[in-house]
């Protein structure tokens, strides 16, 4: 069920007739098909749910590949706080606990405990280890130190046809820290300046669907490039406020688009 206030209009139209496919073409994009907001109350707690699957170019049945994600709820923010994208919020400071802001496992998954961390914060050692290269990690570490890294909150899951997804939230004090990492070395638009364990070089993805960003919401999406080996992996930086977002996905033989594209919007849907 959706929680959506009976106050609040919907940020988005209805799902028109099926019959009517060009008025279905016309409204229906991507972002409409994977989630929907809406205020609940005056509490600044919000509801995500997905739409009906309808007959929507590239997303078409229940096997369009979509997972089954749970009903999403952005945690209230304290009283009196303003969202990270107000326009008096000049930080741009998520005041919501950052571990109620990453995105839950969808049903069937098998979730990696380990990324909880204690107390579900993320030891950077942990996060560090993702990635390859002495001398570079030695530099991201670095990085993260002279930048004033608060904390990580992190989640992962597999789910039954052996995709891996891991989700890393890293806060900093303001939105002008987490900018300059996301347009410096962390996330060119190319390819990403740091290099995944386990995985080949990266190419800009250029079949992510831009109608579906997160207004406000910059994004560097890659694809890991052929030849890959035994599996290919995807990977998404968001730079959210003061929160820096790193997404990856993993699969055997090849890491679908469908669910990475979901997962990506949806994460950067919690933290707008």
């Amino acid at each position: 069920m959706s929680l959506v206030s009976p106050d609040v209009p919907p940020l988005v139209p209805p799902a028109p007739p099926k019959n009517d496919r060009r008025v279905l073409r016309a409204v229906l994009r991507w972002t409409a098909a994977v989630v929907v907001f809406a205020a609940v109350g005056a509490g600044t707690a919000y509801g995500i749910t997905g739409m009906e699957r309808t007959d929507v170019p590239g997303l078409q049945t229940e096997s369009d590949g979509r997972w089954d994600y749970p009903t999403l709820t952005k945690p209230p923010l304290p009283s009196g706080s303003p969202g990270p994208f107000a326009e008096e919020n000049k930080a741009g400071s998520h005041y919501a606990d950052l571990r109620a802001l990453v995105l839950p496992a969808p049903k069937g998954a098998s979730e990696d405990k380990a990324l909880r961390g204690s107390d579900g914060w993320l030891p950077t050692k942990d996060f560090l280890a993702q990635f390859t290269g002495k001398e570079r990690v030695d530099a991201l570490r670095q990085n993260l130190k002279d930048n004033g890294l608060r904390h990580i909150a992190a989640r992962g899951w597999t789910t039954a046809d052996g995709t891996r997804t891991r989700v890393y939230l890293l806060q900093f004090d303001t939105a002008a820290v987490v900018d300059e990492l996301f347009s410096g070395d962390v996330a060119p638009y190319s390819s990403p300046g740091y290099s995944l364990r386990g995985a080949g070089d990266f190419a800009a993805d250029q079949d992510f669907p831009s109608a579906a960003r997160v207004e406000k919401i910059p994004y560097s999406v890659y694809a890991e490039s052929k030849p890959y080996g035994s599996e290919q992996v995807r990977q998404a930086y968001l730079s959210a406020g003061d929160v820096l977002a790193m997404v990856v996905q993993s699969r055997k033989g090849a890491a679908k688009a469908v669910p990475f594209q979901q997962t990506v919007i949806l994460q950067s849907q919690l933290l707008s």
